[in-house]
């Protein structure tokens, strides 16, 4: 999992916020009716949605399209509603588009599209689902967030790096636990 180009935000890793799960709500519901006809599917994912755990306060969701080229129908359609098209942004076989607050210039949404037969919408619903059944883990990569948030501060791409060795171990985990 990589984070798209840096807006010069710093890293911070806030308390969780029990309106995330609306946020995300409110959002796939106008996500759905500017480009639902072309989704296959559609998921919260990303710290924003782990119960209890801390996150930098941006929604990340991410939709699965019946092939990657089937993404130029929407681009429209996802600047109209404030999304930036992003293109890859460093993840080959992703579309990434952000949605930004023009009053306060911050990162509100990310959105990642991808092809629907795309390891990358699964391993992120895992990963997810792991954390929800897993509590005590959540809080481990709660607490490593942070440590490296107050590390990293402003460096995006070394903070996410740190993550990789935890996220990668996770997700064998997963694999194993969701073959149980």
């Amino acid at each position: 999992m990589t984070v798209a180009d840096s807006l010069g935000e710093p890293i911070v890793v806030v308390p969780y916020d029990t309106a995330w799960p609306e946020r995300y709500q409110r959002e796939r519901d106008l996500i759905l009716d500017a480009i639902g006809a072309q989704l296959v599917r559609i998921e919260h994912i990303g710290s924003t949605a782990v119960p209890g755990l801390g996150a930098k306060p941006v929604i990340d969701i991410i939709a699965s399209l019946p092939t990657l080229q089937d993404h130029r129908q929407c681009v429209g359609p996802l600047r109209s509603l404030g999304y930036q098209h992003r293109g890859e942004a460093g993840i080959p076989g992703r579309q990434f588009f952000r949605k930004i607050d023009p009053d306060t210039g911050r990162r509100t949404c990310h959105l990642h599209l991808v092809a629907e037969a795309d390891p990358f919408f699964d391993e992120h619903v895992l990963f997810r689902d792991f954390l929800h059944a897993h509590p005590a883990v959540a809080d481990e990569y709660d607490r490593l967030k942070r440590t490296l948030a107050t590390r990293f501060g402003n460096d995006r791409e070394s903070y996410t790096n740190a993550k990789a060795s935890f996220i990668s171990t996770v997700l064998g985990n997963a694999g194993r636990w969701a073959r149980q």
